[in-house]
């Protein structure tokens, strides 16, 4: 790949997206996901008036002049662009992975979607914090959770709860490790006049959590489980690989009569099928059933006119490695 070869692909990127693009500068929208695009060194986002450049090359100096060709045309194209953040993925120092300035003097710190505003702080863990790739189970959370309560596990920075309480929920709780992360879910509460509830946003791990809310019997309308696709602690493992239903089933019990439960496995090496089979294996009880598959939007999966290469493994019935299911339970009791 040369500086040449990219700025065709750019182009042909930004002319398929040409309709989301926000005339008041407020949302968020991946512009070129080089995985799929044509050049993996690079993905482009950008975040209300921050552009954010994600070089994935090893070493990164591979792409240094890919990414100052592509700097200099997203700028030349969109002029009121206010800030650049680069983010390096082999960076040498943490600073480089987490993302450096090289434009403006601070990046975006709230985008808006569909109505809502997300706090965003762009520069505070290796990725941008605020997932695109959900964007369509955060509409599905404002159109039917309406009433219900909710439980967000694995928040991260909250945005699914933040959607739940947009559309309506009457009550959501977020679990997570990091406290900074469910301080900028505050942020988002506060950026929509949402009322706080510390007791709400509970820093811990996902095992001693789930096991005290099973203690005091409390039960959701909805519970969303997004995990990291590995992640182990003198509490317990999430392997999203080997042991995909293990977390569905930690937090079922928790889950209403007729309530849903969201379970996301993001594992790029588990094809679609692989988990379709594991979510129908643990609904042949008669207890779980397949509502609906969500699929990832096109600016995450790429477009017919853009997309040169293929996911690794294959994530038919799904549409992304990002692999969405939306389950309806059913209790004994």
């Amino acid at each position: 790949m040369t500086c040449e070869s990219i700025l065709p692909l750019l182009s042909i990127a930004l002319e398929v997206r040409h309709e989301q693009f926000d005339p008041q500068y407020e949302a968020a929208i991946r512009l070129f996901n080089g995985f799929y695009e044509g050049c993996p060194d690079l993905v482009v986002d950008l975040y209300a008036r921050t552009l954010v450049l994600q070089n994935y090359a090893d070493p990164p100096q591979n792409a240094r002049n890919i990414i100052l060709a592509a700097n200099n045309f997203l700028l030349e194209r969109f002029p009121w662009i206010q800030a650049v953040v680069l983010k390096t993925r082999k960076g040498e120092t943490h600073a480089e992975r987490r993302g450096v300035l090289i434009l403006g003097d601070t990046s975006a710190r709230w985008i808006r979607e569909n109505g809502v505003r997300y706090a965003v702080d762009l520069q505070m863990n290796q990725d941008a914090g605020f997932y695109l790739d959900t964007h369509n189970l955060r509409v599905w959370a404002l159109e039917n959770l309406a009433g219900k309560s909710v439980l967000n596990t694995f928040a991260y920075t909250g945005s699914l709860g933040v959607a739940a309480m947009a559309g309506g929920a009457s009550h959501v709780m977020h679990i997570d490790r990091s406290r900074k992360f469910l301080n900028l879910a505050k942020d988002s509460y506060t950026l929509n006049g949402f009322p706080i509830d510390k007791n709400d946003f509970r820093v811990g791990d996902f095992f001693t959590q789930i096991s005290k809310l099973k203690r005091t019997g409390e039960l959701f309308g909805c519970v969303f489980v997004d995990p990291p696709f590995f992640s182990a602690t003198s509490k317990g493992t999430v392997d999203l690989v080997s042991e995909s239903q293990r977390v569905i089933n930690k937090v079922r019990p928790l889950v209403q009569d007729d309530g849903f439960l969201v379970a996301i496995n993001n594992a790029l090496f588990v094809s679609g099928k692989t988990y379709l089979q594991a979510l129908e294996l643990l609904c042949a009880d008669g207890f779980l059933s397949i509502e609906r598959l969500i699929p990832v939007p096109p600016d995450i999966t790429g477009y017919p006119q853009t997309i040169v290469r293929e996911p690794p493994f294959d994530p038919a019935p799904f549409n992304h490695p990002t692999k969405i299911a939306v389950l309806r339970v059913r209790r004994k009791n």
